[in-house]
């Protein structure tokens, strides 16, 4: 699907886009808030500055993903693929990444609440930069 069809959808009212194939598409500021993209492949997409609050992303495949400054707030990522994933700047407070592989992604400066990272022990940090700029081992 091109970004153009999926944001005319969007303006249009529909939500549901299940295992959509947005490889590598230009979604930078796109207001998707409630979108269900689950299973959807957006490896090597641009969505800095993008609205996914509360987007369903339930196993989606982010993997080298520009998502730096998205608005992510309630967003579900159970399982996602994040890794290699810019998440620099992006609201991550009180969103749900259970099982999510955050391998080599970066969240630097990423808003996270206190502990949010270090709880839940099946995310996957390996290599990641964390928020403060360190990196996980």
């Amino acid at each position: 699907m091109e970004a153009k069809e999926l944001i005319r959808r969007y303006k249009a009212g529909k939500r549901q886009f299940e295992r959509a194939d947005l490889t590598g598409t230009d979604l930078s500021g796109a207001n998707l808030s409630g979108a269900n993209l689950v299973g959807a492949n957006l490896a090597g997409a641009n969505l800095s500055g993008a609205k996914l609050e509360g987007a369903k992303l339930k196993g989606a495949n982010l993997s080298g993903a520009d998502l730096s400054y998205a608005e992510l707030r309630w967003a579900e990522l159970f399982d996602a693929n994040l890794s290699g994933a810019n998440l620099s700047h992006a609201q991550l407070r009180e969103v749900y990444l259970r099982g999510a592989n955050l391998s080599h992604a970066n969240l630097e400066g990423a808003d996270v609440a206190p502990g949010q990272l270090s709880w839940e022990a099946t995310l996957q940090l390996e290599g990641a930069t964390m928020p403060d700029g360190s990196k996980h081992a």
